[in-house]
């Protein structure tokens, strides 16, 4: 008997742009089901131990694209 282990993950920034560019950093590794103001994706793995390990490798994507938009977002926004 097969247990599939499966995870779903909702993604919403503080805006479109924003939540775009997220999903844009996932494009080449899963589906992206998108929304009106947000995105989804599902990880589907036979293994936990393998469920773990995509799911840490997306997370790992996203959090470098949230920091590196942040830091965009507030060179833009500063003035001298």
């Amino acid at each position: 008997m097969s247990t599939q282990w499966k995870l779903m993950l909702e993604v919403q920034s503080s805006s479109k742009a924003n939540t775009d560019s997220l999903a844009a950093a996932l494009i080449t590794d899963c589906e992206i089901d998108f929304s009106e103001d947000s995105f989804s994706i599902v990880i589907t793995e036979e293994k936990a131990k393998d469920l773990r390990a995509m799911w840490n490798t997306r997370v790992r994507g996203l959090i470098a694209v949230d920091s590196l938009v942040h830091m965009i977002d507030g060179i833009a926004g500063h003035t001298d």
